[in-house]
């Protein structure tokens, strides 16, 4: 059976990105880039949005507010065009022009249910606000991952990510620092119908 991984990184206050920020904040350190580098190999699952904007990277579209990839980032994307893609929209076409793609217009919860129980390997999504949050709430998540970068974005930040979340427990299971300022802290998540104080015996 498949594991599915939720992976996100964020500034401090929960943003995916932000407005006239680099790839990584522009935080990336040696040691960061180094465990990157040794993850295992997955197939990543994304919605039409994160296609969108890593396809073009991978196309030479440069960032905005960038006058180049720095080579960190460049890295990055290549390694995303090498690994195996599932991409769920119901707006973009066949064929993807992404290497390794493949376009799945089903029901995102009921194709990755049947893609862990039919599978071996290892899940993850990338990006993909909505398609991680949906794949939480059915119960599908086995991990999840956040790398928090040492700054807050509150004037440019982009990408609220937890906005319409249910509530979680998380049960940590790993945790580390990069570089003296990177924060990982990963977690084994279950949703709560209700918060545990409070409710009825």
């Amino acid at each position: 059976m498949s594991e599915l991984l939720v992976d996100f990184i964020t500034s401090l206050d929960g943003y995916a990105s932000g407005e006239g920020w680099p790839g990584f904040w522009g935080l990336e350190g040696p040691e960061y880039l180094a465990w990157l580098g040794e993850q295992p190999g997955a197939t990543y699952l994304m919605g039409a949005n994160t296609y969108r904007l890593m396809s073009g990277f991978a196309a030479g579209e440069i960032p905005s507010g960038q006058d180049e990839f720095r080579p960190e980032e460049e890295a990055s994307v290549d390694e995303l065009t090498q690994a195996s893609k599932v991409v769920f929209s119901s707006s973009l076409e066949d064929p993807l022009t992404w290497a390794n793609s493949t376009l799945v217009r089903d029901d995102a919860v009921e194709t990755v249910r049947a893609m862990k129980s039919s599978g071996s390997g290892l899940l993850s999504t990338i990006g993909s606000l909505d398609l991680s949050r949906s794949l939480l709430r059915a119960g599908l998540v086995d991990r999840f991952r956040v790398v928090m970068f040492p700054v807050i974005t509150g004037a440019t930040g982009e990408e609220r990510i937890y906005d319409g979340y249910p509530d979680v427990a998380l049960e940590m299971i790993e945790h580390r620092t990069f570089d003296g300022r990177i924060q990982l802290v990963e977690y084994k998540p279950r949703v709560l119908e209700h918060p545990p104080l409070g409710v009825p015996a």
